[in-house]
């Protein structure tokens, strides 16, 4: 483990904010085309550290001209600078959930969800308190419904490996994720309501209606330019979506009631808290859910089998010492713990956050500070802060026991809440308020799944959107328990 950097950091003579924004429109289109289609994102940020030799820097950012309020950036990529997006007192939320651009409220029910909200809103504390409130009173129906809607999913994976001889993971496991979701929520199966099975398609197609400007097809040749033409000149309208979110709108408040009922005592009324109810379900839950689980067994299977044995073992002791899958049981759990915290650091399901400086603040890196000017927009790329080699050894590498002894002091450097995760969510700031069940729901998930087989082999690729594809090419039944 690397010696922690301190966060106290020597008082640096300021230094001017190296980069560009280049000309006016045009510049913002260059950027864009090397994000998207000449570099990557990975690349387009290393070469620009290895360029300006910071790890804060000017630049632009998707979408660009047209769709965007204003692309112009500053960039902030290490760990130690990163955190600056989290203190709400310096920086404000207003709006900028997906960046420099902000979809129409049509698609969110006229009104401005809370994860768009600046916590200085009286709306927001309402809001996010119902949410908190609403799990909360949820928390026992964590564990046996999600191992439920896991037993089905293993189950379906199971059967097209006899008959496929490989199986995909990505189209069941939102199926499982909804189901979940809507379970938790509406006390019901979906298939009981006029959604039926098309739950997942509904939730997905309302999604990249609203984030296509930040997507990319990866198609060859001259065919990406058309493709960056339809994506990033005009927003696309809600009128696609419109009658399939009513129908899960309508779902959500027949189904719902007993979480609505709560939001009348903060103040919320019902339809809008039913509106929030959906982005909460279908954007934050759902959303994370369909890129975290892929992320999370591909890491694991490409651990390798010493891992899985390691995970099985632990995992089996502690099960049958405690009688069962229990709170208690998975807090015991301390491989299985770390290996989650290291596949949220490795790749964040979340990757961006977005915050406009309040007023004039200094911002310090390794090396230097810096002074960004009020209104200007911070950008945090997660990925380079959580893999920062002066943070982290072998930055690059999954370590399953990472966080394991010691390594429990480096947990303050994974950001993937929107916070640090030594930090809690409250209703006064922006961290995540589903992080405990994110984090209870994935090691439920290696434990089902290390209860039920020793071993695995998947193949990935990259995914369209964030995340990645997954597939099952082996799985071997466990052969004690």
């Amino acid at each position: 483990m690397k010696m922690s950097p301190s966060e106290e950091q020597s008082e640096f003579s300021l230094k001017p904010i190296p980069g560009d924004y280049g000309l006016p429109f045009f510049g913002a289109i260059r950027d864009r085309l090397d994000y998207f289609y000449n570099q990557g994102k990975d690349e387009f940020f290393r070469t620009r550290i290895q360029k300006y030799e910071s790890t804060i820097f000017k630049t632009n950012m998707p979408p660009g001209p047209f769709i965007a309020r204003n692309p112009k950036v500053i960039a902030v990529l290490d760990a130690i600078s990163f955190p600056v997006l989290f203190d709400t007192s310096k920086v404000e939320k207003y709006n900028v959930l997906d960046g420099t651009f902000f979809p129409s409220v049509s698609f969110t029910g006229g009104r401005r969800a809370c994860a768009y909200l600046d916590p200085y809103e009286p709306k927001h504390t309402s809001l996010k308190s119902f949410f908190m409130s609403a799990l909360s009173s949820k928390h026992r129906d964590f564990i046996p419904l999600f191992r439920t809607c896991l037993s089905a999913l293993f189950m379906s994976i199971e059967d097209e490996i006899v008959s496929q001889e490989k199986a995909d993971f990505n189209k069941p496991s939102e199926a499982m994720s909804f189901n979940f979701v809507f379970r938790l929520f509406g006390n019901k199966d979906s298939s009981d309501t006029k959604i039926g099975l098309e739950g997942p398609a509904i939730i997905n197609k309302w999604l990249a209606l609203q984030l296509a400007p930040l997507a990319t097809l990866e198609l060859p040749g001259y065919l990406k330019y058309f493709e960056d033409i339809l994506l990033r000149t005009f927003p696309l309208p809600f009128f696609f979506v419109k009658s399939d979110y009513n129908k899960l709108y309508d779902a959500f408040y027949a189904s719902s009631s007993s979480v609505l009922d709560k939001a009348e005592s903060f103040g919320i009324k019902r339809d809008e808290a039913c509106h929030n109810l959906v982005f909460l379900a279908g954007f934050n839950a759902f959303g994370g859910m369909k890129v975290w689980f892929p992320t999370l067994i591909k890491w694991v299977g490409k651990a390798g089998e010493k891992l899985h044995g390691q995970l099985a073992n632990e995992i089996r002791t502690v099960v049958m010492e405690e009688g069962g899958v229990t709170f208690q049981a998975l807090d015991k759990m301390i491989l299985t713990k770390s290996v989650v915290f290291e596949a949220l650091r490795i790749e964040p399901p979340v990757p961006f956050q977005y915050g406009k400086a309040r007023e004039n603040i200094v911002v310090h890196s390794h090396d230097a500070a810096f002074e960004i000017k009020k209104g200007e927009m911070i950008f945090g790329y997660q990925p380079f802060a959580t893999k920062d080699p002066r943070v982290f050894n072998n930055a690059e590498e999954f370590v399953g026991d990472r966080f394991v002894g010691d390594g429990e002091k480096l947990l303050k450097y994974v950001y993937w809440s929107n916070g640090r995760e030594t930090e809690d969510p409250t209703a006064e700031n922006k961290q995540c308020p589903g992080k405990d069940l994110v984090l209870l729901l994935s090691r439920v998930f290696l434990v089902e799944f290390f209860l039920r087989y020793d071993t695995f082999t998947v193949e990935t690729a990259r995914a369209l959107a964030l995340g990645s594809t997954v597939t099952f090419t082996s799985l071997i039944k466990a052969t004690s328990i």
